[in-house]
């Protein structure tokens, strides 16, 4: 069975930093890629940013420079990285791998 744990959400200061991980089993993350969606209240769910298989990355325009998506093989795990937080980024964060989602993570980001 698939499971997807996200985990690293909070409420953090405008310009502050969070780490959000995302710990698959059943699923291996390295062989199929991921992405990391996001939610704000009362809106649809959007791409953050994707890792495929190869390594590579991309980010949607509004987190580029600022966000990271990084991947630990070992531990089956991904993480997302945040700097330079907005009051806009606050939202529940997803992560996406093979059809599977995760639980989501609330992020917060104060003014």
């Amino acid at each position: 069975q698939v499971q997807l744990v996200e985990s690293g959400g909070g409420m953090v200061q405008a310009g502050g930093s969070l780490r959000l991980s995302c710990a698959a089993s059943g699923i291996i993350i390295r062989i199929n890629g991921m992405g990391w969606y996001r939610q704000a209240p009362g809106k649809q769910r959007e791409l953050v940013g994707t890792l495929n298989s190869g390594g590579t990355t991309v980010y949607t325009d509004s987190v580029k420079g600022r966000f990271t998506i990084s991947r630990d093989s070992a531990k089956n795990t991904v993480y997302l990285q945040m700097n330079s937080l907005k009051p806009e980024d606050t939202a529940d964060y997803y992560c996406y791998v093979g059809g599977w989602w995760g639980q989501g993570t609330q992020v917060t980001v104060s003014s």
